[in-house]
């Protein structure tokens, strides 16, 4: 059985990219077609990496967003026919590759196209943007409404995702929580040091993360905090903090374990499709107050391995701030909840359905 991999592009690291990682584990053999490919994501490039015509583009490389509307036609483009399964890892428009009869196609959703569906007001945020990209909106959302209907199989990241794709695709999906590097992010040697005096956020600097309101309630608060992460927000961000606010910028692996291991929380303002900084940090014996939607409610145990506030306010993540004793979270406690999401489970269950799915053929 000759298996590819499709993913939207390849020019960053995140957990989507987390997930090829774990599918390669699985298939070493499958290629992986994408949109483009930066040189610059230096976790891909042991990758068998084919990339559609976009990649000859001025700019597309590392500024994809330019072009957006051709991603449909990018892919649809893609040839896949040498291949008896196709395994697509998308937020966007991989699922729309056209694969035969005799194919089978299994779509792991991150989420139905944000931009179009669930956060469009993110992205089109203005009178202007919203009149000049209306009639793009309006092709885009009929293109995806075509498209999802393309894989023969979905599997969502979250119950949260699965939802969505019933909601916007009317389809059906299994589900499998992504990885995550329990190896990698543990908890602190007991005999080293004990933990430091602050929060921490760890977080692409960009409006919908909610960093500022992180900002605003440690201003008023006068508490610690420290924020490791970059993005086109950090110039605002600086501007708003006070003194007791530090900017780490982006770290190494081995610094970001320390700052996971000697905090006292890390704080999750924003609402994810499935997050996995709030397991990173479990699975380093730390608790997480959270806001109360998305995936972090299927990964955070209230009480016993973070906090909820329910409101994306200052005053109600204040509220919750001061509430918080860190004496009531034990650090094993964290960290069981964390093994729950290993790779090696992951790829078990994300192969076990695949295998089931062949056999049915």
């Amino acid at each position: 059985m000759k298996i590819a991999l499709v993913y939207d592009r390849i020019n960053k690291w995140g957990g989507a990219e987390r997930v090829i990682q774990a599918l390669q584990e699985i298939w070493p053999q499958a290629p992986v077609f994408t949109s483009v490919y930066s040189p610059k994501a230096l976790w891909a490039k042991n990758l068998a990496i084919k990339t559609s015509f976009l990649q000859k583009f001025p700019f597309a490389k590392n500024n994809h967003e330019f072009y957006f509307f051709l991603m449909p036609l990018a892919f649809e483009n893609l040839d896949l026919s040498a291949y008896d399964m196709v395994v697509s890892i998308t937020s966007e428009a991989a699922k729309g590759i056209i694969t035969s009869p005799n194919q089978i196609h299994f779509c792991y959703c991150l989420t139905p196209t944000r931009y179009l569906w669930s956060g469009y007001e993110q992205y089109f945020n203005s009178n202007f943007k919203r009149s000049v990209n209306r009639f793009l909106l309006a092709y885009l959302r009929k293109w995806d409404k075509t498209a999802c209907f393309r894989p023969d199989h979905y599997v969502a990241i979250s119950k949260t995702v699965q939802s969505r794709i019933k909601n916007y695709y009317h389809q059906k999906s299994d589900l499998v929580y992504p990885p995550v590097d329990i190896k990698k992010f543990v908890i602190r040697n007991s005999k080293s040091e004990t933990s430091k005096n602050f929060f921490l956020v760890v977080s692409r600097l960009v409006k919908y993360k909610k960093v500022d309101l992180v900002i605003e309630a440690f201003n008023d608060l006068g508490w610690n905090l420290k924020i490791i992460g970059t993005g086109r927000e950090i110039k605002k961000l600086k501007s708003q903090a006070k003194s007791n606010i530090e900017f780490l910028g982006e770290l190494t692996d081995k610094q970001l374990l320390s700052y996971y291991q000697n905090c006292k929380a890390v704080i999750f303002p924003q609402e994810e499709d499935f997050g996995l900084v709030p397991l990173e940090a479990q699975a380093c014996g730390k608790p997480v107050i959270a806001y109360a939607k998305g995936g972090a409610r299927e990964t955070i145990i209230e009480g016993e391995t973070g906090l909820f506030f329910n409101r994306q306010t200052k005053q109600c993540l204040v509220e919750k701030l001061r509430a918080f004793k860190p004496e009531q979270f034990n650090q094993s406690d964290c960290r069981n909840q964390a093994l729950k999401f290993s790779k090696e489970k992951f790829k078990k269950e994300f192969k076990k359905i695949v295998e089931k799915k062949w056999q049915e053929k």
